[in-house]
């Protein structure tokens, strides 16, 4: 049987020498996450480290574990050493623009809140409502607002609930374009890790993607607000919205979607996802069933999160 420490001093090896490198090689991270998930295969690794001491100590919980899995643990880990003393480089196979396409669309479906941008007017026009007190010296800025969206239409084109109240709309109103930003947030975030875990970059919020459409806004006809069953579909997303739907009583408020023109997209690091405008077809073009083939980033839970889940903010 291979003895716990013999195992301890291979990890405190791949530790210290990732530690050591100014720039850590990419592949290092996904090395280390197989690495982990052998461990959990066979022992589960503990280690701890208190806020006030460098040192950490790692405490070994065995099940029914064999030869084969430590053997196989203890060859990957030799591997993996050898690989950081040699500087070894990975490459990446970088999505395609309608690659990208696919993940915003799933992004967009999956996202009910996103950025609206839109610029001051440099004046206030006649028929404008002059009830906001907007400094002299805003005209012709630009401003991003917070506003519900849904993703109500197959062709992209987001649905909002425009107020007439509403700076957002009021710039428009007065000529302004308009543009929406959406980001991936992920609903499971493992906390920052220490030693080589730390390492594993597909952790940072930098690695995940976001995008901007341009268009414009145009009002949406009554026969497609029904077709489209837009009030159910805007309503799913934000149950609250049902107090400021068209015909309220609070604020004069209409149907309207962003008709995308323009997309541009940010995947993550450059060096394994795509940073670049998507043309209007490949964007219009995905289908339903193709963004509900794929996964974004930690969009479900993993063993990791899982872990964290049952033993806190322990560094397993």
């Amino acid at each position: 049987m291979i003895a716990p420490r013999d195992l301890i001093l291979v990890i405190d090896q791949i530790d210290q020498s990732l530690k050591s490198k100014t720039t850590v090689p990419v592949t290092y991270s996904s090395w280390v996450l197989s690495l982990s998930h052998l461990l959990r295969e066979s022992w589960f690794l503990f280690r701890f480290a208190s806020a006030d001491s460098a040192f950490p100590f790692y405490t070994f919980l065995q099940p029914a574990s064999s030869n084969m899995y430590l053997s196989t643990i203890l060859i990957f880990a030799a591997l993996l050493t050898a690989a950081v003393s040699q500087d070894v480089q990975i490459s990446y196979d970088i999505p395609t623009s309608r690659e990208s396409a696919v993940f915003a669309r799933r992004i967009l479906h999956l996202t009910p809140i996103g950025t609206l941008s839109t610029t001051f007017p440099s004046s206030t026009k006649e028929g404008l409502s002059i009830s906001e007190d907007r400094p002299a010296d805003v005209g012709g800025l630009s401003i991003g607002l917070p506003d519900y969206i849904a993703d109500c239409e197959s062709s992209g084109n987001p649905t909002i609930l425009s107020l007439s109240i509403a700076t957002t709309f009021k710039n428009v109103a007065a000529g302004s374009n308009i543009s929406l930003s959406l980001s991936w947030v992920p609903p499971y975030s493992v906390p920052a890790r220490t030693g080589f875990q730390r390492q594993a970059d597909d952790y940072y919020p930098a690695s995940l993607p976001r995008f901007a459409l341009v268009g414009y806004l145009e009002k949406i006809p009554e026969n497609e607000v029904k077709s489209l069953a837009l009030t159910q579909c805007f309503t799913k997303a934000h149950k609250d919205a049902k107090y400021w739907l068209p015909g309220n009583h609070i604020h004069f408020s209409e149907w309207v979607r962003l008709v995308v023109k323009e997309v541009y997209w940010i995947g993550g690091f450059g060096d394994r996802a795509y940073i670049g405008w998507i043309p209007i077809e490949e964007w219009q073009s995905v289908t339903r069933e193709e963004w509900e083939k794929v996964k974004l980033p930690r969009e479900s839970k993993s063993w990791k999160e899982w872990a964290v889940d049952s033993f806190g903010r322990w560094d397993l």
